[in-house]
């Protein structure tokens, strides 16, 4: 009992500390929370190498599965349906709603909501987070390139997707993981439903992403951004904190100053509503 709790610290320490994180660069503004095995967890471990089989054992609290490698509070709710897969943890007063899917090794900090069928992997959610219904988290993002004979190669997608503290994330949103870097939700950030982030996207603290959002990758959002729904960013672009854009708006370059954006391509929002006036004129004085 013991070694499996030492092993599971192990484990997220080194989760933490990894140099892949963004949580791990000292100019970093973003914190991981911290997180290691208490006594009052469920750890098991059957063999000295940590080599376990595939055993499943029902969690009583809820009546939901877990493997016994994974690392439980007990005052976790697991739902009937639920299962929570190796060297996975999941911390005090979390709610695992049925038919959701805990990956191996995702890391659930305490008093965070999930919905039912969710999607877990390669992912570490922070404190007091809400991810409703049919969310899926740390699944491989969409990279491909093509070869000196014209065959479509996968590129790999072998990193994580970092959630803060205090976010909520709508139903059938998708989170890709990281392929370069981590992609990352910051602290505070509303996420409405059916919102797409593309991997190694990292979005800062307290933004607000509205219906059908879709940000391609690598895209880097700052903190106090807000955006309405069917906003669209390009990959690779930057947008400066404290920018809003209007629905509908289309991000083709990097925003280096705060303020009020819309319009496909995204302008100031004075000169877009210019340009809709122009418009509208013009179809009036046509024949």
């Amino acid at each position: 009992m013991n070694h499996a709790m030492t092993m599971a610290g192990r484990r997220l320490f080194a989760f933490a500390c990894s140099a892949s994180t963004p949580f791990s660069q000292s100019q970093s503004k973003y914190k991981l929370p911290t997180y290691f095995c208490f006594p009052r967890f469920f750890c098991f471990s059957r063999l000295e190498d940590d080599s376990f089989g595939d055993k499943f054992l029902k969690w009583h609290n809820g009546g939901g599965t877990f493997h016994e490698s994974a690392c439980i509070d007990s005052t976790a709710l697991v739902e009937v349906g639920a299962v929570v897969h190796s060297e996975s943890v999941v911390g005090p007063n979390v709610r695992i709603g049925s038919g959701t899917i805990v990956g191996p090794s995702v890391t659930i900090a305490h008093s965070t909501k999930i919905g039912y069928n969710v999607s877990l992997s390669n992912c570490c959610i922070g404190d007091s987070c809400v991810v409703h219904n049919g969310v899926c988290i740390g699944q491989d993002g969409f990279g491909f390139y093509v070869d000196d004979d014209g065959n479509m190669i996968k590129k790999p997608q072998t990193l994580n997707v970092i959630i803060g503290n205090n976010v909520e994330i709508g139903s059938n949103t998708c989170i890709d993981r990281g392929s370069w870097r981590d992609t990352v939700i910051g602290d505070n950030s509303k996420i409405d439903n059916l919102v797409q982030i593309g991997h190694n996207v990292v979005i800062g603290k307290n933004c607000l992403l509205c219906g059908q959002v879709g940000i391609a990758g690598s895209a880097t959002i700052g903190d106090y951004v807000t955006m309405g729904g069917r906003v669209a960013v390009r990959d690779h672009v930057s947008i400066i904190s404290k920018v809003r854009l209007a629905a509908a708006s289309f991000v083709t370059k990097d925003i280096k100053e705060p303020g009020d954006y819309g319009g496909f391509p995204a302008v100031p929002i004075h000169q877009w509503r210019r340009q809709v006036a122009s418009r509208c004129q013009t179809r009036v004085r046509s024949p």
